[in-house]
């Protein structure tokens, strides 16, 4: 059996599963449940400064498609409404009872010196393992200037982390927002104050419906509705995408990563480490499937691992990196045109419809034998994958190389780009 045994900034963890600071981390009794369960680890839900927020209800809004349940996650929650005394003694507890797992705990304070400094002093004393800084939250907290407000500006996020180090022997991981326009200025200003680590994606700002009979965004408090921080399966080519992004820039490197978003399976943790993250964080899918979903997980990663040759985690950490590139470094010549498996085809035509409005009309459809029959027109395939997305069978196209004797050619090097015929000029 492979090892998935985690070890990320000097954390230990028995796999690389660990339940994301959210309300399924806010106490004792459900860390507990989570440990017993099989998870690695748990980032406790964000702390604060006495007296505890005050949250609203009603909560939680879900985006359903097609029916399937919470593809998009949406809440308003705030960061923990219980006493700092409480969740401080609780988290000391657990960690004594639980050793072998790794306990991190979220923070969020006003922006002062002193005030970091002083919950850094009382969460050591739980002997936690670590602390990851909440620069992410993007309702409620950051309209009282804390949350994404600080993680919306580098110059912030710098100096709250340098603050953290010189504060604390704990390993300090800075949790980003989304919310920006590109996510290397805040990793970059994260790394420039000295952080262990980055994790993410914290939730992104969204509306996730509206209750078209109140006329109001869901959820509603009272008849009113508020933006709110989406998460869930639909954000997880948001969060791949920011992943890689740090993970192949150059002012970054060596940065270890914690993934969030959308993690449901093994396979999306898979991906996620892929593309250099240490370990996953995962809050959605317990919430939806409750926390026995890790018995999946971690049997799903570790036959995977032994079918590809995967004794730990580090082996396949990070492979996909090297081949995350811009476009204008693909080439340009290589050719693939799709092929139709007419034993699987089930005659639906949905591959036609799609290419014929709305494509290369390069599938064309036909009578074989008073039966439906579509076939690719070679000559006007381009290689889209429209049809192959389209279909409703798995397996029946697939696109395969066409062998076109052509040269590797990048956009960069064509001789058609505007900048290179001015060069020739």
């Amino acid at each position: 059996m492979a090892d998935i045994r985690c070890d990320f900034v000097g954390i230990k963890s028995p796999n690389p599963f660990w339940l994301a600071s959210a309300p399924p981390t806010d106490k004792e009794y459900n860390v507990v449940r989570a440990f017993k369960a099989g998870w690695g680890g748990v980032v406790w839900k964000t702390l604060g400064e006495d007296p505890p927020v005050v949250n609203v209800s009603s909560r939680y809004g879900a985006l359903s498609y097609h029916g399937m349940r919470m593809v998009g996650f949406n809440n308003i929650e705030l960061i923990s409404d219980r006493p700092l005394e409480v969740n401080l003694r609780e988290i000391k507890q657990v960690k004594r009872d639980w050793p072998d797992r790794a306990m991190i705990v979220s923070l969020m304070v006003p922006c002062e010196e002193e005030n970091w400094k002083n919950i850094l002093a009382r969460v050591e004393e739980t002997e936690c393992d670590g602390v990851e800084l909440n620069f992410g939250c993007p309702h409620g907290m950051s309209e009282r200037g804390m949350g994404s407000a600080v993680g919306q500006v580098p110059e912030y996020i710098e100096m709250v982390t340098r603050w953290c180090k010189k504060y604390t022997r704990m390993p300090v991981i800075v949790k980003l927002t989304p919310n920006v326009t590109n996510i290397l200025g805040p990793a970059r200003a994260a790394k420039a104050g000295g952080a262990d680590a980055v994790s993410l994606i914290n939730t992104i700002n969204s509306i996730c419906t509206v209750d078209l009979d109140v006329m109001a965004p869901t959820p509603t408090v009272d008849g009113k509705g508020t933006h709110g921080g989406y998460c869930g399966p639909a954000v997880k080519p948001i969060a791949l995408n920011m992943v890689a992004e740090i993970a192949r820039d150059p002012q970054c490197a060596g940065m270890p990563i914690s993934g969030i978003g959308g993690v449901e399976t093994w396979r999306d943790a898979a991906e996620f480490m892929a593309l250099g993250a240490g370990s996953v964080q995962v809050c959605t899918a317990a919430m939806h499937y409750g926390f026995k979903i890790v018995e999946d997980m971690k049997d799903g990663l570790a036959n995977w691992m032994d079918e590809k040759g995967y004794a730990t985690l580090d082996d396949f950490r990070g492979a996909a990196v090297p081949n995350v590139t811009d476009w204008q470094y693909l080439n340009i010549n290589s050719e693939i045109v799709a092929r139709i498996d007419q034993d699987k085809c089930i005659k639906c035509g949905l591959c036609h419809i799609a290419c014929e409005d709305t494509s290369h009309q390069a599938i064309a459809a036909e009578r074989v034998n008073g039966e439906r029959h579509y076939e690719v027109i070679d000559a006007e395939c381009v290689g889209c994958n429209l049809c192959m997305h389209a279909c409703p069978v798995d397996g029946c196209i697939t696109m395969v190389k066409v062998d076109n004797g052509k040269p590797y050619l990048n956009w960069k090097e064509d001789p058609r780009n505007p900048q290179n015929m001015k060069a020739a000029e």
